[in-house]
């Protein structure tokens, strides 16, 4: 799996970079909510706006690949996100930042959703093992992100969002350098190919369930932060702050590359994938659960945060390859309509969960989020005489196929 061409290896570190901003902003939001003025509900926007925008473009990203091809797919991407990583480092204002991010949302959405495909194309060995070099690059990304942002935010606030435009810009420089001509796809998918798969009643309850899994997952991610540090500094820890919280976090991304790489293929070989599903679905509700009941408590929401990791990865990876096997679609489209349904929860969650912890109390976004968990398990128990061929032996597939089995989905 190591030995692969240099263009490999340009795209997997872009890939890296761009992962990383998932988790990036995670250490700094308390940062930039008491050095900007701003509201948790105004701060936590930063993923909403980010994560919406990633969302809607997802429908979108395989009309214009296959129009332009991927090399310009992935440059147009990376090129925005350089532009509006470094304009959020340098705005004035928590309203100038929001805004920014969805700048980045966008060069995400573009980027990420070729990567794959890019990666496996030029690949040697195989198409699994440049599936497992993606997946890799993933874990990487998540758990390096909010460790950078940690060590760059203990400086300044501003720092993690300057870095990662001069790693993206560098990133660019290595794919134009390194990653030879792709062919333009001699198949154009037409505009309105992602809103007719919704009609497939497999992708549709897969994109639902994922939607109210995807609010649980960045209720843990985006709001965490403010009630850690207020727990840390009620338990004594008052040089608790970003480096601490980028550690956490770097935990957390660890505990989900793990488990998407080598605990998923396993736990889906012995039990099958609904039943894997709906085993993590449980898991994280009881895990939200008792962030709620004991967020207070630093060290049992520094555990639950690092352990709801190991059942984020298992989930990312079973529901992704539960999409790509549901229908018959192509899968870019698939995939596409998949992570445009999915990404939308996780931009409400951010943004609910700032409200609801200020109406009501620091525990009831995590209470909610639970609740959204156990819905994706009915919405799965409503759907699953259409999932039911998940479980049954995969068929074999063309290297063509298998180079979009996993795509911005696994974001």
């Amino acid at each position: 799996m190591l030995r692969q061409p240099k263009s490999v290896w340009a795209v997997a570190f872009a890939c890296v970079i761009a992962f990383m901003g998932i988790g990036l902003v995670d250490p700094i939001l308390p940062a930039i909510s008491a050095e900007l003025g701003a509201t948790t509900a105004e701060t936590e926007l930063l993923f909403t706006s980010y994560l919406l925008v990633t969302g809607l473009a997802m429908f979108f990203t395989s009309f214009v690949s296959s129009r332009i091809g991927a090399k310009p797919t992935l440059l147009v991407g990376l090129a925005l996100i350089v532009v509006f990583a470094a304009l959020a480092g340098a705005s004035g204002s928590v309203n100038e930042v929001i805004g920014f991010r969805a700048g980045w949302g966008l060069g995400n959405a573009l980027f990420i959703s070729t990567a794959l495909a890019t990666i496996v194309g030029a690949a040697s060995g195989g198409a699994d093992r440049a599936i497992i070099l993606y997946e890799a690059a993933l874990g990487l990304g998540i758990a390096i992100g909010p460790l950078l942002g940690g060590a760059l935010g203990s400086i300044s606030w501003r720092g993690p969002f300057f870095g990662t435009a001069v790693l993206m810009a560098i990133g660019l420089l290595a794919i134009v350098v390194l990653l030879g001509k792709i062919p333009t796809p001699t198949t154009r998918v037409p505009l309105s190919a992602t809103f007719r798969a919704l009609k497939h009643r497999a992708l549709l309850t897969l994109g639902l369930a994922a939607l109210f899994y995807n609010f649980g997952f960045f209720t843990l991610l985006a709001y965490t932060p403010f009630p850690l540090e207020t727990a840390a500094r009620a338990s004594g820890y008052a040089d608790f702050g970003a480096h601490q919280l980028g550690l956490i976090f770097c935990g957390w991304g660890l505990c989900v590359a793990i488990t998407s790489v080598f605990v998923a293929p396993r736990l889906t070989a012995r039990f099958g994938r609904q039943r894997t599903l709906y085993a993590m679905l449980l898991l994280l509700a009881l895990d939200l659960a008792a962030m709620a009941l004991l967020g207070d408590r630093f060290w049992v929401l520094v555990g639950c945060t690092i352990g709801g990791g190991l059942f984020l990865g298992v989930m990312n990876t079973v529901l992704t390859e539960s999409v790509m096997e549901a229908t018959e679609l192509p899968r870019a489209v698939a995939s596409s309509t998949y992570s445009g349904i999915r990404f939308v929860g996780g931009a409400i969650a951010p943004a609910l969960a700032g409200v609801l912890s200020a109406g009501l109390s620091p525990a009831a976004p995590y209470a909610v989020g639970a609740v959204a968990l156990v819905v994706s398990i009915g919405v799965l128990l409503l759907g699953r005489r259409s999932l039911a061929h998940l479980d049954a032996e995969p068929e074999p597939e063309t290297l063509r196929e298998q180079a979009t089995v996993l795509t911005a989905a696994d974001s």
